[in-house]
């Protein structure tokens, strides 16, 4: 799976956030190779939060895997090649129990870069579909699963195309999820954005429709095509050429 660079800016930008890197349990929905898991855990060495990596994809999880065992944080990753309902469902049970999870385990933090293609061209790698699209994890599915998977003081993170982002926070405001940040994410200043980074918090039903959402913009490139000012500040920290 490539590197993409929304993904790596949405990482970037969750990792600045005080809340992130005081948590103590945090969970990554749908990892990849573990590109957003490794971002996180190179920001929370102090408080030397646990990172729980979740991957339904197995050649997916296995990279994940070589990267998190190499990596100099292996000691607080760890990866399960399952699927998010799964996870839920069964956190509890002794192969869980053997990684220090039990019944009662629940996350500050859940971060995803979920699949979002729903009626697009497939591709003929049966892997990268199902990394992709979002027939393997409905969006309902997954925020059902958040809810149920934060503290009651938790927060949840999520990468969307701009387009889908008023319907991923009608379906979390269902799950008892409210949005309180939004950052349109801009290629340049002469195109419209084509990510939205959402952020959310648990909040009890109904939502407080009088809560101001705080909303922003992060534009990658300059009209000279070199990186952004706010985009280098972001990612100095993770690009080597920065």
């Amino acid at each position: 799976m490539k590197v993409c660079t929304d993904a790596c800016l949405f990482g970037a930008w969750v990792s600045q956030k005080t809340l992130v890197q005081n948590a103590n349990n945090i969970v990554d929905i749908g990892t990849g190779t573990g590109l957003l898991s490794l971002m996180l855990a190179q920001v929370t060495e102090s408080s030397k939060a646990s990172i729980t990596a979740i991957e339904i994809e197995s050649q997916a999880a296995a990279e994940a895997s070589s990267n998190f065992n190499i990596s100099k944080w292996s000691d607080r990753l760890v990866l399960v090649n399952d699927s998010i309902r799964n996870f839920t469902a069964n956190i509890g049970k002794v192969e869980f129990v053997s990684k220090g999870l039990d019944n009662n385990f629940l996350f500050d933090i859940v971060i995803s870069n979920p699949p979002f293609y729903e009626g697009d061209l497939k591709s003929p790698d049966t892997n990268k579909n199902k990394a992709a699209h979002s027939t393997e994890l409905s969006w309902t599915s997954l925020v059902e699963n958040v809810s149920s998977l934060l503290t009651d003081t938790g927060y949840f993170f999520v990468l969307v195309p701009t387009l889908r982002a008023y319907t991923m926070q009608k379906l979390a405001e269902a799950q008892q999820l409210q949005l309180v940040e939004e950052v349109l994410v801009y290629n340049d200043a002469k195109h419209l954005p084509f990510r939205s980074f959402l952020h959310f918090r648990k909040a009890k039903l109904p939502i407080d429709k009088e809560i101001s959402v705080l909303r922003n913009k992060i534009v990658i490139k300059n009209t000279d095509n070199t990186y952004s000012a706010e985009f280098t500040e972001l990612l100095k920290d993770y690009y080597l050429h920065l």
